[in-house]
């Protein structure tokens, strides 16, 4: 069973920064594609940036283009979201997602329906 586990959320200000982690657990050896989603309140839940297995490429948002960045290191199973000038809008729920792939698959999914495995969600609070 693989597991992901979420941190780094909280509360801030515009402008201010974070980074989330997501680290997948239970299957040693394996290599994911992964992405970060983001559902706010009575809204579907969004891709906002991807990376495949290989980490080679990657997929942004429009709405985040330019202050987010998606990186992962495939050997600790383990994708990071570095979000940068923060905006109200921004305010979510954001959830790690993972699909296991081989490491040289350069595939990168927008699709929720892509992934098989899911965070619990980490909440990420922006004040205006």
């Amino acid at each position: 069973q693989v597991q992901l586990v979420e941190s780094g959320g909280g509360l801030v200000q515009a402008g201010d920064s974070l980074r989330l982690s997501c680290a997948a657990s239970g299957r040693t050896g394996s290599t994911y594609a992964m992405g970060w989603f983001r559902q706010a309140p009575a809204k579907e839940r969004e891709c906002v940036a991807a990376i495949s297995a290989s980490g080679r490429n990657t997929y942004s948002a429009d709405s985040v283009k330019g202050r987010f960045t998606i990186s992962g290191d495939a050997a600790k199973s383990t994708v990071y979201l570095q979000m940068n000038s923060l905006k109200p809008e921004d305010t979510a729920v954001y959830y790690c997602a993972a699909v296991r792939r081989v490491l040289n698959n350069g595939n990168v999914y927008q699709e929720k329906e892509s992934y098989v495995y899911w965070g619990q969600g980490t909440q990420v609070t922006v004040s205006s």
